[in-house]
């Protein structure tokens, strides 16, 4: 199956003086407001303009079953992803909750849960496949499935001004710690973490299930079409694909925690120019969220504690984004305002 990439521009560094002049301009001790500042000057810098507008807000969130979840890697049945999907439409989720208070349009994509879903207002259908194979005993997909999963992500940022990423799949922690592992090179044991809370016992199972995976289909790291295909969850790959295809149209992405993460690192080894174009929201509670932040060499927006995903931690981030926006935008200048310089 041929597959292209979206064309990625690296941002252009010469609009930096003049954002940074504006910012040094508004009523304020230069610099006094500190990471909110950094926050609008990145956003000019992806959008490549001073005339900032951040109005069109969405997070996109991913739902996908994977196969893995039937070797008992996590604490809840896989029924709970076609169950919380249905939470997501009524609004009953976290998610919804914070993107109600936060006035962000919540969309939620289905990219292979293991239920047929009816027509439902507020669902975008994209299945691949009813979830991935168990990747314990097989590739967790095909390579047209992988590039199927990318494309399912590509196209749906066009019309935004900022877009932040979101997931639920149970099983998916394990896929996106097999991920980290062999894509930085790292021993699973030092990334995978508890997901939806799983005890001693049942972590040093999912660990094992990692190490024998990773053993088994020995994914190249240098090509993250492989690695998706052989350990990864159609959810991620569509993270993926919506970082590529908002980063070619100059659209910053916040990335959530951890699954999320996983979705970042397959789209910079695809295109490394798209990480010009990520924030990441948060530090999660999942034990090798550290690791990808790391990985990335990246400062994370909050750190709040959260280890849910859907989302969340972007939604409260792409509001802290849009209250550094706001300051440059609407904040008065020294001149407009006839204010004195020290």
């Amino acid at each position: 199956m041929p597959f292209s990439l979206p064309k990625i521009e690296r941002p252009d560094p010469q609009v930096l003086p003049s954002l940074q002049k504006h910012l040094d301009n508004l009523t304020k001790p230069p610099g006094s407001l500190g990471r909110l500042e950094e926050l609008a000057r990145s956003f000019g810098l992806m959008r490549g303009s001073t005339d900032l507008t951040l109005q069109k807000r969405a997070i996109f969130t991913f739902a996908a079953d994977h196969g893995v979840s039937r070797a008992g890697v996590s604490a809840y049945p896989r029924e709970v992803t076609a169950q919380m999907v249905f939470n997501f439409i009524r609004g009953g989720a976290a998610i919804n909750v914070l993107c109600r208070h936060y006035g962000i349009e919540n969309v939620v994509v289905d990219v292979g849960v293991d239920y047929d879903f009816p027509e439902l207002p507020g669902l975008v259908t994209k299945k691949i496949a009813r979830g991935t194979e168990n990747f314990r005993e097989m590739p967790a997909m095909t390579h047209e499935q992988a590039i199927r999963s990318i494309e399912a992500g590509i196209d749906l940022a066009r019309n935004y001004d900022i877009v932040g990423t979101g997931d639920m799949g149970i099983g998916n922690t394990t896929s996106s710690a097999a991920i980290l592992a062999a894509l930085a090179g790292l021993p699973p044991e030092e990334v995978v973490g508890r997901g939806t809370g799983v005890d001693d016992e049942r972590l040093r199972h999912k660990t094992n299930v990692i190490e024998e995976a990773l053993a088994r289909h020995k994914p190249d790291p240098k090509n993250a079409l492989d690695v998706l295909a052989k350990v990864g969850g159609f959810e991620i790959g569509a993270i993926a694909g919506l970082i590529l295809g908002a980063a070619a149209h100059r659209i910053p992405v916040v990335a959530d925690g951890f699954i999320s993460g996983a979705g970042a690192m397959i789209a910079t080894t695809l295109e490394p120019a798209c990480r010009d174009y990520l924030f990441f929201s948060h530090l999660s509670r999942e034990r090798g969220h550290k690791r990808m932040l790391d990985y990335f060499d990246a400062r994370p927006i909050l750190d709040l504690d959260m280890w849910l995903g859907e989302g969340t931690g972007a939604a409260i981030a792409i509001d802290v984004i849009t209250a550094a926006v706001r300051i440059y935008t609407e904040m008065a200048t020294f001149e407009s305002e006839s204010v004195s310089r020290a």
